[in-house]
């Protein structure tokens, strides 16, 4: 049965689902989305012995902003372990997708000894995202949004003018092929309105190109080429309109998985598979999950 909670991290509160009862499986959404992105996984999961739980990320509702704005990954990977700590676990199995992909490579990276296992939706390895992605000409064009939002003030009127239309463009371009319910794209919708939570969920992109991220000198390079020592499944959608399947494969390097790399492709799945082909990617998930007990 589905129960409604609250986890935290300091003053940090954060909004999650749980089914199940086992091994956990924590589960982290991207953007545009919501906790409730894994809503074909999570009842899957506690069917066959895990206790599954999606959470909100940090800034996607009002008690998840902090006040000094930080929007690292490393801090956002914090939240991870003090979920695990506030539950009683010591160790889970992570998945993330888009945005909670990059979180998941680095709460590996940081805290390996935590998880059985990782599986990654729709992002590859994040360091070597910013290494070279802008540096492939087809992906710098998927990649525009990213510097369209450092735009500040032109980025979040664009987002929120017409009742989110921009949103929905998005979902359409980067998932060609799906048609979501309205209940699911409501959700999302419902999301970003609440106070700060678009500012907070375009402040992930302007950490990723700040500054502090920038210059790539040859040692940012260097150290975003970070090896992640967790079992790693990371999985593509053939028509990903955001990042490239070809491109998705190609940063996903073996030398940056010292415990293992699966990569797999899913065919008529864009950038949200999890929810366009639930069983396909559900058959992948428990096969990887199973084989890390």
């Amino acid at each position: 049965m589905e129960r409604l909670f609250t986890l935290n991290n300091g003053e940090l509160c954060f909004t999650a689902v749980e089914e199940g009862q086992g091994p956990l499986v924590l589960c982290l959404h991207g953007f545009p989305d919501c906790y409730k992105s894994f809503r074909y996984q999570l009842p899957l999961l506690a069917e066959q012995g895990y206790r599954a739980i999606s959470v909100s990320l940090r800034g996607y509702e009002p008690s998840s902003q902090p006040v000094e704005g930080d929007y690292s990954l490393e801090s956002i990977a914090s939240d991870v372990i003090a979920f695990m700590d506030e539950l009683g676990e010591e160790k889970a199995h992570l998945v993330g997708h888009d945005w909670g992909a990059a979180i998941v490579y680095t709460a590996g990276a940081a805290a390996p000894e935590r998880f059985y296992s990782l599986t990654t939706m729709a992002v590859p390895h994040s360091g070597r995202f910013v290494n070279d992605a802008f540096f492939k000409p087809k992906q710098a064009l998927l990649s525009w949004y990213m510097v369209f939002f450092q735009l500040r003030g032109i980025a979040d009127f664009t987002v929120r003018r017409d009742n989110f239309a921009f949103i929905r463009w998005l979902w359409k371009v980067w998932s060609p092929n799906w048609h979501p319910g309205e209940e699911a794209l409501s959700e999302v919708l419902d999301t970003l309105r609440q106070p700060g939570v678009q500012r907070a969920s375009l402040a992930y992109y302007r950490e990723a190109l700040s500054p502090k991220q920038l210059p790539l000198t040859p040692a940012r390079r260097a150290a975003n080429a970070y090896p992640v020592p967790v079992p790693t499944l990371a999985i593509t959608g053939r028509n990903d309109g955001c990042i490239d399947s070809d491109i998705f494969q190609a940063l996903c390097k073996s030398e940056d998985f010292p415990m293992g790399l699966e990569v797999r492709v899913v065919e008529n799945a864009g950038h949200f598979l999890h929810q366009e082909q639930p069983e396909a990617v559900n058959e992948l998930l428990l096969s990887w999950l199973r084989r890390h007990p």
